[in-house]
Parts: C-alpha cells; sequence; structure tokens
C-alpha cells in the first residue's frame, strides 16, 4: 500500500502534464478520423491558441 501511493505520488504530476499536453494539442488541431472528439472539455477553450 504505501509503495502504490509512492508510486501515485511520483508519476501523478507526470500523468497530469501528459494530460494537459493532449488537451491542448486536441484543441488546437482539427478532427482526424482515428481521435475524434464531438465535445471538448469543459475549460477546454482556454488552451485554445487563437
Amino acid at each position: 500500500m504505501i509503495l502504490l501511493k509512492k508510486v501515485i505520488l511520483r508519476f501523478g504530476g507526470v500523468l497530469a502534464s501528459l494530460a494537459l499536453m493532449v488537451t491542448s494539442m486536441n484543441v488546437n488541431t482539427t478532427c482526424m478520423y482515428l481521435a475524434h472528439q464531438p465535445e471538448l472539455p469543459k475549460g477546454a477553450e482556454k488552451l485554445r491558441k487563437n
């Protein structure tokens, strides 16, 4: 149990950064067939570069 907590604490920031990067890329690109996402998550409009 302690090991699991250490792993989560160590890699939680990396996972959050990766999620932010993927969402940012998804907002700023057009829809592709394999990565189709009809609705963006709430707050994702703030990441738009335009």
